[in-house]
């Protein structure tokens, strides 16, 4: 390009976007929508990139917390000499393995190893704070930190009274005060009978959780990880910290060491997929923001033909006006960039306090904003504007000059070589869509359904004037909104492409959510029967455990109906051993064996179909039992069998026998029981009278009598207690129940449930309300661009006689038009995209080895509820909110 056609282009571009600048401060309401529609998606993103760039620590603010008023922090983790990075943000051993420390170190131990005139103060991290609140057992963090020490005063804030300096004084900080509904001055009394009184609120900003303070602690102290805060008389050199190091000790320092490797901190790098899938997420962002503008610069440019018929009659060419509709998305897009981008900052840096409490937990660093994140959002919100004016600046190129200086509709239909390229789009894109779902490409998926979307979006306009042909069946009203759609496509398609991404997005999501929830139910299978408790011993194992009956009489109280059997699993009974290291097992017999392994890459399509490869049973997913050793009274809670097989499988286990659940397992009524005791031998087994239960939870049991255990070798290591409830019970009540056993031992409590604990109807409704949301707002643009536009329409009808009340019939008729042909092209794309997803999934989950089961085609009720009801919204407040009264005006010929 040369000088001088530069020099023009340049020029052209300047008196563009000065006359963008003209209209937007004329169409001001218009211009008030288009930045809106664009400032909100970048007053998000500027808010979230903002708020990343505070919370993302640099080096001094994280070491300064670390530090606080000593030179370094020294970690004495390792008995094995060690080197660390320049800063001391991480160690590792110098030769060999880590070596940790079995006691914590003395003060006279550290202080040995500095230089005379050295000080130093102690503080431990990583403890635990166990105290009751009503009968319940909290237990929270808790750190020991003499806050009246210079050296460790910076760590923390004293927010109210005063730091703990005795024994028995704590601090607490300010969630942990409500949590534990305590006040200063209150006593506080552990777990293990210790009464503390609470003397101050102490705020750490690393950690705005519940935490305790403790006053300094010496080496008898509860467990926790040392950090020594040490003050030096003199620089710190780079001798001391390599005789450290030699010692074990990481050294954390406020400047940088020499000759020590370096290593930087910053954002991860996301790997190919996850990349993808954020530009293809993003892609259809912009895309749904691009269509709901779009319908603003149609009708703008729809407004302004005669002036752009001037401009032509003026000289101008085709790129002259193509310029001038373009700098209408540059301004707007830039405006509606920097009014969200502000707004975006503002709000970071007025919400600090709420980020930093209720989703990060800590402090944020200092007042900063992310530049080159800001510059991306900015440029990608002037793309949005320019990409949403390039169709509108297309059409003004070729509009005839003679029918825009009379203000006539330029009668230009779309060209045909739209729709074949949409429909070739739309089948590449499912073809990708379906190839990719077969090889589990999350990017592939999204860049098919992506791709399918966009050729729909180039179909609307020949299906809008499809319909409006249609129309003529209609009755007036309904005829004439069908017939403004179809005359202004440009305004029309835009909005209803908008509603049907998002609506397609919306029902495909939902579909393959609801399908996986589906096949997760199917899938689901508890370890023992539904509602059922297995409680577990927290730690070791008491020596002494408590009976069956002291552990049911308090379990009473809080579920007056819960039975409770003791269970025990096979551990070697020799003391050569230890105990767990004894595993007991059923064989299968070599011909019931299936002959195939799932490591196997190929099998025949007949081991899908053999018998002996699929098994009767399943694994369960919540409650993992190993074998058992019982003499029947945890039989009823363990397998939910019939009372029938319970007393047969009590006989046999009476005999000495064993009770299994596979009954491949069994020939002639005997199983072999194999024992490993993990000393690298043979197993050692014998064959076991054995009875199978039929009935009951489709699980792969095996329960061995003491006397059967005792016969191979093991002997019955007290596990828990099996609880048999009437009802599944309540998280409040496991709560509760543990709370009531503490005090005899502690335990754990996992409960069986019949279907799988995650709930998916909240997701699909938020996607039905994403969606709706978007509905909504595409039908009261699109239908309030042509209520301005069709003003000459309505002073006609006015004019011929027509009732008031037709205006208003109008408008709803036209966000019906928007409004359900998009949602219904949407729910007809986004099943078609669920179901050849789905297909090909299952089609790969078919071939593969072993069979897994297929995913069934779930259509979720609430997401396709709403998206009906939303149409019936966007109509209804289309007429709510038009005038009923038809403007009459004064045509000038």
């Amino acid at each position: 390009m040369t000088g001088s056609r530069l020099a023009a282009v340049r020029g052209s571009w300047r008196t563009a976007l000065r006359i963008a600048r003209r209209e937007a401060r004329r169409s001001r309401r218009r211009t008030l929508l288009v930045l809106v529609m664009i400032a909100l998606p970048v007053f998000g993103l500027s808010f979230a990139a903002v708020s990343y760039d505070m919370g993302d620590l640099t080096r001094a603010e994280r070491i300064e917390r670390q530090l606080g008023g000593g030179d370094v922090a020294l970690r004495w983790d390792s008995l094995a000499p060690v080197t660390q990075d320049a800063w001391g943000e991480s160690a590792w051993p110098v030769q060999g393995e880590w070596v940790s420390r079995t006691r914590p170190a003395t003060a006279e131990e550290v202080r040995a190893l500095l230089p005379e005139g050295s000080r130093l103060a102690r503080t431990r991290w990583w403890m635990t704070f166990s105290t009751r609140v009503d009968r319940h057992v909290e237990s929270l963090e808790a750190r020991a930190v003499d806050l009246t020490d210079p050296l460790t005063r910076p760590l923390a804030r004293v927010r109210d009274g005063r730091p703990p300096v005795r024994p028995d004084e704590i601090a607490v900080s300010p969630t942990a005060l409500r949590r534990l509904e305590t006040r200063i001055g209150d006593p506080v009394r552990a777990i293990d009978g210790a009464t503390y009184r609470v003397v101050g609120v102490v705020e750490y900003p690393d950690n705005l959780r519940d935490v305790i303070t403790l006053p300094a602690v010496t080496s008898e102290g509860m467990a926790g990880s040392d950090t020594w805060l040490v003050d030096l008389p003199g620089p710190l050199e780079p001798g001391l910290v390599d005789r450290l190091n030699a010692q074990g000790i990481q050294v954390v320092a406020r400047s940088p060491l020499p000759g020590r490797q370096e290593f930087t901190r910053g954002m991860s790098v996301p790997d190919a997929d996850e990349a993808g899938v954020v530009g293809v997420v993003g892609g259809l962002g912009l895309l749904e923001v691009v269509l709901l503008v779009g319908p603003a610069f149609a009708v703008s440019v729809r407004r302004r033909r005669r002036d752009l018929a001037l401009v032509a009659v003026a000289g101008g060419d085709a790129s002259h006006l193509r310029r001038i509709v373009l700098a209408d998305g540059v301004v707007l897009g830039a405006g509606g960039a920097a009014l969200g981008m502000l707004l975006g900052i503002g709000a970071a840096f007025a919400g600090r306090p709420i980020v930093e409490q209720y989703l990060l937990g800590e402090r944020l660093g200092a007042y900063r904003i992310f530049p080159a994140a800001l510059v991306a959002i900015a440029a990608t919100a002037v793309l949005a504007g320019v990409l949403a004016a390039m169709a509108p600046a297309w059409a003004a190129a070729r509009q005839d000059v003679a029918t825009g200086l009379a203000g006539r509709r330029d009668a230009t239909r779309p060209r045909r070589r739209w729709l074949l390229v949409g429909v070739a789009l739309t089948v590449a894109g499912t073809a990708i869509a379906a190839f990719a779902a077969g090889r589990t490409s999350q990017t592939g998926v999204l860049a098919g359904v992506a791709l399918g979307e966009l050729g729909l979006v180039f179909c609307t306009p020949s299906l809008v004037g499809v319909l409006g042909r249609a129309g003529r069946l209609l009755p007036l009203t309904p005829r004439l909104a069908l017939r403004d759609a179809s005359r202004n496509r440009s305004s029309a398609a835009p909005a209803i492409s908008a509603v049907m991404a998002a609506v397609a997005g919306s029902v495909a999501l939902g579909v393959y959510v609801a399908s996986d929830e589906t096949r997760s139910r199917e899938l689901w299978q508890p370890g023992i029967p539904p509602g059922n408790v297995l409680l577990t011993y927290s730690g070791d194992t008491p020596a002494v455990p408590p009976s069956a009956g002291v552990v049911a009489d308090r379990a009473r109280t809080v579920l007056p109906d819960a039975t409770v059997a003791s269970v025990a699993f096979p551990g070697c009974a020799d003391t050569v051993r230890d105990k767990n290291d004894c595993t007991a097992y059923a064989l299968v017999p070599p011909e019931q064996r299936c002959p195939y392994s799932s490591s196997d890459q190929a099998v025949p399509d007949s081991a899908r179909r053999d018998p002996r490869c699929v098994s009767p049973l399943q694994e369960p997913v919540d409650v993992y039992l190993p074998a058992l050793v019982d003499d029947g009274g945890a039989l009823a809670a363990l397998t939910g069998a019939p009372d029938d097989e319970l007393a047969a499988a009590r006989r046999t286990l009476a005999a000495g026998g064993v009770v299994v659940t596979d009954p491949r397992r069994v020939v002639d009524g005997q199983v072999r029981v194999e024992v490993n005791d993990n000393s690298g031998g043979p197993p050692t087994g014998r064959l076991l009278p054995a009875y199978v239960l039929h009935g009951g939870l489709p699980v792969d049991r095996l329960v061995l009598s003491p006397a059967a255990a005792d016969a191979l070798g093991l002997t019955a290591m007290p596990m828990g207690y099996l609880l048999d409830t009437a009802g599944s019970p309540t998280d409040r009540q496991i709560e509760m129940l543990t709370d009531e056993l503490f005090d005899i031992v502690p335990m754990s409590a996992q409960v069986a449930t019949a279907d799988p604990p995650s709930d998916q109807r909240p997701m699909l409704l938020l996607l039905a309300v994403a969606s709706g949301v978007i509905t909504l707002g595409a039908a009261a643009v699109a239908t309030g661009l042509a209520a301005a536009e069709g003003r000459r329409d309505l002073s006609t009808l006015a004019a011929v006689g027509a009732d008031p009340r037709v205006r208003r019939l109008l408008s709803l008729c036209q966000a019906g038009v928007i409004a359900v042909l998009g949602s219904a092209l949407g729910i007809v794309a986004g099943l078609g995209s669920a179901v050849v997803v789905l297909a090909a999934l299952n089609q790969r989950y078919a071939e593969s080895w072993p069979v897994q089961p297929p995913y069934p085609v779930t259509v979720p009720g609430v997401t396709l509820a709403a998206l009906v009801v939303v149409p019936l919204v966007a109509m209804g407040g289309a007429a709510l909110f038009t005038r009923s009264r038809l403007p009459i005006e004064r045509r000038l010929n």
